[in-house]
């Protein structure tokens, strides 16, 4: 028998091995991080195109329920929603029916004012 015995190889992991894990991980975090940012950025922009759509409805509205017959031209004036400052645009426009007049709301941020949010469009028919 040998008293002395050699002692046996650790079983832990090597620095190579801890390094590459440590690689994956953070790629795995990284990537994660840049799914959360696209999130949050499409989240406000998906916000923003629901509260310009409700300005325009509302326009629209308003113009179907007054029961007057639009006249011909654009004007433009403020539709805030929530916290966001929108302008919106409306133009109203002759239809090859003299009977019809086609009414398109676009709706703009006052941060950025070109860049149109949403535009909606509808015929109002005159009453007889």
């Amino acid at each position: 028998m040998n008293m002395f015995r050699l002692p046996r190889r650790s079983r832990g992991f090597t620095l190579l091995e801890v390094l590459v894990a440590l690689v994956i991980v953070g790629t795995a975090l990284g990537a994660s991080l840049r799914a959360v940012g696209s999130l949050a950025q499409n989240s406000s922009g998906l916000r923003a195109a629901m509260m310009a759509t409700w300005s325009a409805e509302n326009r629209l509205v308003q113009v179907r329920l007054s029961k007057d017959f639009p006249e011909i031209g654009k004007q433009s004036f403020e539709c805030p929603q929530g916290d966001l400052r929108l302008i919106c645009q409306e133009e109203v426009l002759a239809s090859p029916n003299p009977r019809l007049r086609r009414v398109e709301v676009s709706v703009y941020d006052s941060d950025n004012p070109e860049r149109r949010i949403i535009k909606l469009v509808q015929l109002v028919l005159r009453e007889r």
